[in-house]
């Protein structure tokens, strides 16, 4: 194609969606509302899973070190347990410092009961460690029961099982949820942008007729499509920075129960800000060029 053709169909394009104001408005508006559900629903569902993940990385393993083990093999402990491949960190937990965290935890009473027993603490040391996938945790816990100088494995095996369901099965929901949006909004463009080639329909047989190609019609109703499109996304993209602002400080203000449970906040905005920024910008011109394809498609079979 000529670079004269290639400027005439761009400018036909650009110019059409001025041209044809409320059909395009139209469009703008439906594909600002489908990006907006979908873009939220996806920030939604990662989010969600950080939590997830958060609660995952404070189920701790607790290893409980044998009474009368050397200074040496504990440390050759540590360096054993490390070597575990699903072994995320690992921390030492000495019996004094679990005495000492006891004695703070009582009252006044108790400590004067307690204080004469100090020198002969019944505590074991203990080294506190976290997994990289809890899923792997019943093997992982199997594998630190069988090094020397172990006395137990102390893991919430029932916790982990319950967090892998949730997860699983929130990820399934949420995968369909998504794609649900994603199908649903790709028909009311597609019939929304059939609307407005309909309105066009006797331009559109008239170029057929003095001899002009498919592709030579449909492209100045894709570049119209993708400028809606694009148009749509960066509104998208706008409206998504402050309803996603406002939504987590509001959370991470009053629910200190993500707090309580370890998770220091969500994603920070400006953090995904480049991703959810180019994602918005592709899917607003995609669909805004697959819709205009699909319903320009019947109008040029003449």
């Amino acid at each position: 194609m000529k670079l004269s053709s290639i400027n005439y169909l761009v400018g036909k394009g650009i110019s059409s969606v001025w041209k044809n104001k409320m059909m395009s408005f139209a469009s703008f508006c439906i594909m600002l509302v489908s990006l907006l559900m979908v873009g939220l629903s996806v920030l939604a569902s990662i989010n969600i899973n950080k939590i997830i993940s958060g609660i995952e990385g404070k189920n701790e393993v607790i290893v409980i070190v044998k009474d009368g083990t050397a200074d040496e093999a504990i440390t050759a402990l540590e360096s054993s347990i490390k070597e575990i491949k699903n072994v995320d960190t690992v921390s030492f937990y000495s019996r004094e410092e679990a005495w000492k965290s006891m004695i703070d935890d009582m009252s006044k009473e108790e400590k004067e009961l307690f204080q004469y027993a100090e020198g002969d603490n019944p505590l074991p040391d203990t080294y506190k460690v976290s997994v990289k996938n809890i899923e792997k945790m019943a093997d992982t816990t199997n594998r630190m029961s069988t090094l020397e100088g172990v006395e137990s494995v102390k893991a919430s095996n029932e916790f982990a099982d319950v967090l892998i369901s949730v997860r699983n099965i929130f990820s399934v929901i949420a995968l369909a949820v998504i794609v649900a949006l994603i199908i649903v909004c790709l028909v009311i463009i597609s019939n929304t942008t059939r609307t407005s080639v309909f309105a066009r329909r006797k331009e559109i047989n008239i170029m057929k007729y003095v001899g002009a190609t498919n592709k030579f019609i449909k492209i100045p109703f894709q570049i119209e499509g993708t400028i809606v499109g694009l148009i749509a996304a960066v509104a998208a993209f706008v409206l998504t920075m402050f309803v996603y602002r406002g939504a987590a400080n509001l959370i991470q203000e009053n629910y200190q129960i993500l707090t309580i449970l370890g998770i220091d906040s969500l994603y920070s905005f400006k953090d995904i800000i480049i991703p959810v920024g180019i994602a918005y910008l592709v899917a607003g011109a995609v669909i805004g060029a697959i819709g205009t394809t699909i319903s320009t498609s019947k109008y040029v079979k003449v």
